[in-house]
């Protein structure tokens, strides 16, 4: 690509990488101070807390003179929002695969280190073997490959059973460790990536179907085809390749084993506290990564779903022909030199137009008097119903409570089954649960089982409940029951 291809290529990134304005706004260091502070412990963080944060930190730039802005905190997070630095679903905040360039860029700058280029060769060379044995369409050629492969580590074996142990030197440690939080912290990257492009694949098929035109089939047909070409890009064959390990239990287990080995090792201390501490929680925070990325990717397509059997496209389609007609009227009258505040008599047919307000509310005057003629009187009565003497009717537990501790004195420790065969349970599950209750305020001892107890209601339904097994004695109890916390 000859200069004047290069200058329009990076023209254009200058104008549209999120990344690179992200890089060049006016206060591009507190808003990556900010960004990499808030997400240093967790990967989503609630938007009310996040906006409190910067308030926070808003406040206390005003007072060092560094950023002086009456714009609120939570306006600044929208425009961030907008700007495609952060990322917002369901009141959480995240970052996007643009802020998570910029601040490996900026990371690079501060973390460059030229002693790597002896990792980076030999990752290089590895990477060239295994795919030259893959891609050789020659048995003979692959198996020699492959001979050589084994003849190296029968090498390294048999120096070993000799006693022989090749130890790496203190830079080489510290490189190749270093090497891996490298190759480590893109793996997140990625995922963000992987959630760009779900999104830009639901933008892509919504278009279509509003412009395109095209039936319920055909749409569910380029939904399947894109997500075939959307495990194929180098983000999606990431998290395939990810989900993969994360399926296969056993070499999940060895990946988490070898790193927890390699951070109990001195070279671990090479690394700064937030690259050990990232390596530490790898598994963890790429599990809730893909997770994320398969939520995202199930409400995309619940969405696309919804929106292809609401019928949203078709009145979409509408009103973009209508738009497309008062665009081809607007350009024809500017042509033919008409004023543009010359009256018209166009119309679209766009249907009644109904406009409501609180002006168009009808109030009811002052004057205006309330018809009574249709309300009989009713004498208020002076004996409560039987409707309302059920609602009364609950279970006092103090009452509970005495019953139980002179149940115990009588008969000895017993548990909550035991009591109810001698005191059958007649109010319902109220009175089971007001069992449990005594039972948790005394202190009752939990035998770690449960058992059955069979309970009428008020109407008389007979219930069994399993609950848990508590023994119960008498010596638990207060002499005064009026003390118990219940």
């Amino acid at each position: 690509m000859n200069f004047q291809g290069l200058q329009a290529k990076y023209r254009r990134l200058y104008q549209e990488s999120a990344a690179w304005k992200l890089l060049r706004a006016d206060n591009a260091p507190i808003i990556l101070a900010f960004i990499a502070d808030l997400f240093s412990d967790e990967n989503e963080v609630p938007f009310g807390r996040a906006r409190i944060a910067l308030a926070a930190e808003l406040e206390k730039c005003k007072e060092q003179g560094i950023w002086e802005t009456e714009t609120p905190a939570g306006a600044y997070l929208n425009q961030w929002i907008h700007s495609g630095w952060l990322r917002e679903m369901d009141d959480k905040l995240s970052k996007t695969d643009a802020s998570e360039i910029a601040l490996r860029f900026c990371m690079g700058l501060d973390q460059r280190n030229t002693g790597t280029t002896a990792s980076h060769l030999r990752i290089v060379q590895e990477a060239v073997r295994e795919f030259a044995v893959a891609i050789s369409p020659n048995a003979d050629e692959r198996i020699a490959l492959l001979e050589q492969k084994k003849a190296e580590l029968q090498h390294e074996i048999d120096a070993l059973n000799a006693g022989v142990v090749t130890q790496l030197t203190e830079a080489q440690q510290r490189e190749r460790i270093r090497e891996i939080y490298q190759l480590a912290s893109v793996l997140t990257g990625d995922f963000r990536r992987v959630e760009d492009e779900i999104r830009e694949l639901d933008q892509a098929i919504r278009v279509q179907m509003i412009d395109g035109g095209a039936k319920r089939g055909e749409v569910l047909l380029s939904v399947m085809e894109k997500e075939a070409l959307l495990a194929e890009t180098d983000a999606g064959s990431a998290f395939e390749g990810f989900f993969q390990l994360l399926c296969d239990q056993n070499r999940s287990t060895e990946f988490k084993d070898q790193l927890r080995s390699i951070l109990s090792k001195p070279v671990a201390e090479k690394l700064t506290p937030q690259q050990h501490q990232f390596l530490s929680q790898l598994m963890r925070e790429l599990s809730k990564e893909s997770e994320r990325v398969f939520h995202i990717r199930r409400r995309t397509e619940e969405g696309l779903r919804a929106y292809i059997e609401s019928g949203a496209a078709l009145e979409n389609r509408a009103v973009n022909r209508l738009l497309q007609q008062l665009e081809r009227k607007a350009i024809a009258l500017k042509d033919a030199g008409v004023e543009s505040k010359t009256a018209t008599v166009l119309s679209l047919p766009v249907g009644p137009i109904k406009i409501s307000s609180p002006d168009s509310m009808r109030l009811r005057p002052p004057d205006e008097k309330l018809d009574t003629s249709d309300i009989e009187e009713q004498v208020n009565s002076r004996t409560p119903s039987s409707l309302m003497l059920d609602c009364l009717d609950a279970v006092q537990v103090r009452e509970i409570a005495l019953q139980t501790r002179n149940t115990l004195l009588k008969h000895g420790p017993m548990t909550i089954a035991s009591i109810a065969a001698i005191q059958p349970l007649k109010s319902g599950l109220e009175e089971l649960v007001a069992y449990l209750r005594v039972a948790r305020s005394v202190g009752a001892t939990s035998l770690d089982e449960k058992e059955s107890v069979e309970v009428l209601d008020k109407q008389g339904i007979r219930l069994k409940a399993d609950i848990p097994k508590y023994l119960l004695s008498a010596d638990l109890f207060p002499d005064n029951i009026e003390e118990m916390a219940i």
